[in-house]
C-alpha cells in the first residue's frame, strides 16, 4: 500500500519533493565549487574555475527545474523540442542577459581579462575579483565593488594595466603656491624610499596635475611590495606630505 504522501497526485509530495530538489542543487553546487577550488591546477588562473562552476551551476539547475515542472505536469523538455531552444531563449531572456552570457563567454574562453588583473572603464578602475558569464566584479582602493556588464567590456575600450599596477597607491595632494614643486617632490620621493614596504622598482614618482590661485595639485604615487599594506602606506606617506607641509609654512 502507498502511502498518500507519496502518490504523485498529491500536492504535499510534490512540495516536498519540489524542496528536496532545491535543497540538493545548491549543496551540489557548492560542493563541486569547493573542490574546484582546492584543484592545484586552477591556482594560477581563478577564472577558469569560475567558468567551469557557472557552467556546471546552470546545468545543474536547469535541470532541477525540468524536473520540478515535470511533477507539475509541464514537459518542458518537449516544449525545447518543439520551440527550439533559441526560441525559448528569445521568450525567457532579455536581450541584455543574452548579450552578457555570450560577452561573458567570450572574455574567459579569451582570456583577454584575468581574475587579478587591473583595468579601467568608464572611469571606474579596479581588480578584478570575478568573472562570470553575465557581469565580471572589480574592487578599487577602498574596497567598493563595482558590478560591470560582461557586454560593456567588449563592447567599449578599456585600460589593462601591467601586473604591478595593483600595488600601486596614488595620492592627490594640494600644494601652497608658496611651496616650490621641485624642491617637494625630491623631498618627498627621498622619504618614500626610506620605507623597506615600498618597492624600489617602479620608482615613486610626482605627477603635477592642475594649478589653480590656490594651490598646486599633485599625484604622489608609489607601489607596495605586499598589496594587502596599501591602505598602511597609504596613511603614512599622505603624513609625511602633511609634515613637509607644515614645516614648510613655519
Amino acid at each position: 500500500m502507498i502511502l498518500p504522501i507519496f502518490n504523485p497526485d498529491n500536492t504535499t509530495a510534490k512540495f516536498i519533493a519540489t524542496i528536496i530538489i532545491i535543497i540538493s542543487s545548491i549543496i551540489i553546487t557548492r560542493i563541486i565549487a569547493y573542490l574546484l577550488n582546492k584543484m592545484n591546477r586552477f591556482k594560477k588562473d581563478m577564472t577558469a574555475i569560475y567558468l567551469i562552476r557557472d557552467l556546471i551551476e546552470y546545468i545543474i539547475y536547469f535541470i532541477a527545474l525540468i524536473t520540478i515542472l515535470q511533477f507539475f505536469g509541464v514537459d518542458l523538455a518537449g516544449t525545447l523540442l518543439s520551440l527550439g531552444i533559441v526560441g525559448i531563449a528569445v521568450s525567457f531572456a532579455a536581450k541584455d542577459i543574452i548579450s552578457n552570457l555570450f560577452s561573458g563567454v567570450i572574455l574567459i574562453i579569451g582570456k583577454s581579462i584575468k581574475v587579478g588583473d587591473t583595468i579601467e572603464i568608464n572611469g571606474e578602475k579596479g581588480i578584478v575579483e570575478h568573472i562570470s558569464l553575465r557581469t565580471t566584479v572589480i574592487y578599487n582602493d577602498v574596497g567598493v565593488k563595482t558590478n560591470i556588464p560582461n557586454s560593456t567590456l567588449t563592447n567599449n575600450e578599456y585600460l589593462k594595466y601591467k601586473n604591478p599596477e595593483k600595488n600601486r597607491v596614488d595620492i592627490m595632494a594640494g600644494l601652497p603656491l608658496n611651496i616650490d614643486v621641485e624642491e617637494f617632490k625630491s623631498y618627498i620621493t627621498m622619504q618614500i624610499k626610506t620605507y623597506d614596504g615600498i618597492s624600489k622598482n617602479p620608482k615613486p614618482d610626482v605627477y603635477a596635475k592642475e594649478i589653480s590661485f590656490k594651490q598646486t595639485k599633485l599625484k604622489v604615487s608609489f607601489w607596495v611590495k605586499n598589496f594587502n599594506s596599501k591602505d598602511k602606506y597609504k596613511i603614512i606617506i599622505t603624513n609625511e606630505i602633511r609634515k613637509f607641509i607644515g614645516e614648510y609654512n613655519e
